[in-house]
C-alpha cells in the first residue's frame, strides 16, 4: 500500500477534521483559479494607463478579489477574442 509523505498526511488529517469546506461557487472559483494560471504562464509588459485609469482598475481588482495583474490579463484577453469593442 501507498504511504503517504508528511505534506500529504497533513492534508488528509486536515481534510478528515472536517476543515475543508465546499465553495458554493466553485464555477467562479474555477474561472479566479484559470486566471490566475493564465497569468502566471504569460509574458510581462510595461504598461502605462492615466491615474484615474489605473485607481479605477485597481478598486475592480479589489471588488473582484483578484489581482491587478489578472484582472487585466483577463481584461485584454476578452478584448482581444472580441468580447469587448474598443470605444472611438
Amino acid at each position: 500500500m501507498y504511504e503517504l509523505d508528511a505534506e500529504e498526511q497533513d492534508l488528509l488529517t486536515s481534510v478528515e477534521a472536517g476543515e475543508w469546506q465546499s465553495v458554493t461557487n466553485l464555477a467562479e472559483e474555477i474561472e479566479r483559479y484559470r486566471g490566475y494560471a493564465q497569468a502566471h504562464n504569460a509574458e510581462s509588459i510595461y504598461l502605462q494607463v492615466p491615474t484615474d485609469d489605473f485607481q479605477a482598475l485597481q478598486s475592480l481588482a479589489n471588488k473582484t478579489g483578484v489581482s491587478l495583474s489578472v484582472l487585466m490579463a483577463n481584461i485584454l484577453h476578452r478584448f482581444i477574442e472580441h468580447e469587448v469593442t474598443p470605444h472611438s
